[in-house]
């Protein structure tokens, strides 16, 4: 039986983006009413968390959160924050427009006071860092874990190995996540299925409960938007899996990023969020050309292919270049490992065992240049991998640009 797709006609297509439009510009009305509020007052005061420093020589500079902006600012030197951290803090609110405010902007701040934070985030955080003595080991677990940034030297080290991917938690953290908490609750729940409700399907009942238990997580890492991403697509394969609607399709892709844009509006300024939404396309295009391939090869083949194709569009924003990102792939592979393994060690308190392997990881130096993609080429890129969905005429052109980008950037 052939599976069925998302939306089949014209009038569907109309309809459902009528619908998602008028639910963008409802949420979009919402901010605006919130962003009024917020320039009500010459001075803005709020209680925010730190979630990242950036240290400057005779400053700091401090990125804030709460639960309707995100903002920067500076300190003094002396002024001790640890990310993490609760304070009450008053912005200046005065040239902060409605897209600054959506965006994330730098504001002027006034009187940045401590308060105690016992959220569960911070206690976790905490037992990360008693198992390690390395803070940028630490700050590692924290990033693949909670969703915790990492300091600024740390960011440059993964962009020169080219695995920035791998720390910002995505699909790939996701499925491990699933695969783990199925593991988990089958056997005990085999038991109580078999005993009581045997006319109940037990597989998709471990599914519900563990989109539920990753909800939880989504919600704890404050709707991280790569996350957010993944789990909106989790939820619905498994939906159009049931209803046999075709699952891996690029109107998915796309309706899922309509549908997180139109619920919030900022994340179409994430970077992360729309990373993580090419990343897929291109995992869908290694699809759609490469599936009847052997299937040994194409294993091997499809994180090197990954990687060379999304190189032009990440050199367009970060330029940072080295020949070790050329070993990616092969990281990818090991994290794949790596991760789950760390896990479990964090866990039973012994995470700390692969310290010396990070640390001779981040300790290496290795001659970085800059590149960054033209943008005659970015364009023409981009324009040839959307019509790569229709034609396979322009995969193959596709192809050879990424081949002649990845010779240009590496030889």
């Amino acid at each position: 039986m052939n599976s069925l797709t998302l939306v089949k006609t014209k009038k569907e297509y109309f309809s459902l983006f009528i619908v998602l439009a008028i639910i963008f510009l409802l949420n979009l009305f919402y901010n605006y009413i919130k962003y009024l509020d917020f320039k009500k007052d010459a001075l803005f005061t709020t209680k925010a968390e730190l979630i990242n420093i950036y240290p400057k020589e005779k400053y700091k500079i401090f990125k804030f959160k709460n639960d309707n902006i995100t903002f920067f600012t500076s300190s003094s030197n002396e002024i001790y924050l640890e990310k993490l951290d609760y304070v009450e803090i008053s912005l200046l609110t005065n040239n902060i427009s409605f897209l600054d405010y959506l965006k994330g902007f730098y504001g002027k701040s006034f009187n940045i006071f401590f308060l105690e934070n016992n959220s569960i985030k911070k206690k976790l955080s905490d037992k990360i860092s008693s198992q390690h003595t390395n803070k940028d080991i630490s700050e590692i677990y924290e990033a693949i874990f909670l969703a915790i940034p990492t300091n600024t030297n740390l960011r440059d080290i993964f962009a020169i190995y080219s695995i920035s991917h791998l720390i910002a938690i995505s699909g790939f953290h996701l499925s491990v996540l699933s695969a783990l908490i199925y593991f988990i609750v089958y056997q005990p729940y085999s038991y109580f299925h078999n005993r009581y409700f045997p006319f109940r399907n037990k597989k998709f009942d471990i599914l519900l409960f563990t989109l539920l238990v990753l909800f939880v997580y989504l919600i704890f890492t404050d709707l991280v938007p790569s996350l957010l991403r993944a789990f909106i697509m989790l939820c619905m394969g498994i939906y159009f899996l049931r209803c046999n609607i075709k699952v891996l399709s690029f109107e998915t892709l796309l309706f899922t990023l309509l549908l997180i844009v139109a619920f919030f509006p900022k994340y179409l300024f994430s970077i992360s969020l729309w990373f993580s939404i090419i990343g897929v396309f291109y995992i869908f295009l290694f699809i759609k050309y490469f599936k009847n391939g052997n299937k040994i090869v194409l294993i091997l083949f499809f994180n090197f292919w990954i990687f060379a194709s999304f190189n032009p569009i990440v050199h367009y924003f970060f330029g940072v270049t080295s020949w070790v990102q050329l070993l990616s792939p092969f990281i990818t592979l090991v994290f794949t490992v790596f991760y789950p393994l760390s896990l479990f060690l964090h866990t039973i308190g012994y995470g700390y065992l692969l310290d010396e392997l990070l640390l001779s990881f981040i300790n290496q130096n290795f001659a970085v240049y800059d590149i960054i993609t033209p943008l005659w080429f970015f364009i023409l890129y981009c324009i040839v991998s959307l019509l790569s969905i229709f034609s396979k005429s322009f995969f193959m052109l596709l192809n050879i640009l990424l081949l002649l980008f990845n010779i240009y950037l590496y030889i």
